[in-house]
């Protein structure tokens, strides 16, 4: 009877199915390594189909097995990583750039110049004493009648016409407190010759500032006429204080075109 109850108890250890922790392995911290990226995993004997399936979808499994070691490549989104330099992109030609700023927009200050007096260098104009070399004695400008619609050129003598403007700026400079005068900011206009009426002709202001005449406005003192915009693009390419009301602007034209004149002269 012993031996039978033996017997029965061998069978019944042998045929009993097995635990699941005698076919299953732990690995914990100090015996397997361990990926900031890979949990700790319950992983089955190699030659059971569950293995297959987690080692086909764990690299780091599937390597504990066979024993080798590879290096997976990872991107790093942490505060630690020095992200890589952006092309830049320019807004005039579309190519990218890397580490370079946008070539520079600024107008060329070289133009070619628009008249015999002027310069290359936008509202510029020669010195009296290098106009006066070259033979040029008047200065020619374009006119138009507001009472008859009249259109005309005239010229006015170039040195007696600075000769007389400086004399009243330089008479009047302690009383203008740096502002343009009334009669510069309200200019008497030129008198007719098509349809003979007086006050009655302005000068033709063109409407590319590059091409502004003026020597002309100056010597007829018709830069009144010009707007804000204009006399501040004077002031710009004549590196002079832009701002402030019109009178202010206007003062400082004429005193830098006096200046381009006569850089000797005492008009500053």
């Amino acid at each position: 009877m012993n031996d039978r109850e033996e017997d029965s108890d061998y069978l019944r250890l042998t045929l009993s199915p097995p635990r699941q922790s005698s076919c299953y392995t732990r690995y914990s911290s100090d015996s397997a390594p361990t990926s900031a990226s890979a949990p700790v995993l319950e992983t089955p004997w190699p030659n059971s189909t569950t293995t297959r399936l987690i080692a086909a979808s764990s690299p780091l499994v599937e390597t504990l097995w066979s024993g080798t070691t590879t290096t997976t490549p990872s991107i790093t989104t942490g505060r630690g990583s020095t992200p890589a330099a952006r092309p830049r992109r320019t807004a005039a030609s579309g190519s990218a750039t890397v580490g370079g700023a946008a070539p520079s927009r600024a107008k060329e200050e070289r133009i070619v110049a628009p008249y015999p007096w002027a310069t290359e260098r936008r509202a510029v104009v020669h010195s009296l004493d290098y106009l006066l070399s070259q033979g040029i004695l008047s200065i020619r400008g374009d006119l138009v009648c507001k009472r008859c619609d009249g259109k005309e050129s005239r010229d006015v003598d170039l040195q007696s016409g600075f000769l007389g403007l400086s004399s009243f700026f330089l008479g009047s400079k302690d009383t203008m407190h740096d502002r343009a005068p009334k009669v510069w900011m309200v200019p008497r206009l030129l008198d007719c010759g098509l349809c003979h009426q007086s006050d009655c002709v302005k000068p033709v202001i063109d409407d590319k500032k590059r091409r502004i005449n003026w020597l002309f406005l100056l010597l007829t003192q018709t830069l009144g006429l010009c707007t804000l915009d204009q006399l501040k693009y004077f002031c710009k390419h004549t590196k002079k204080h832009r701002t402030g009301a019109k009178d202010r602007v206007l003062y400082l034209t004429y005193v830098g075109l006096l200046k381009q004149l006569n850089p000797s002269g005492p008009y500053e």
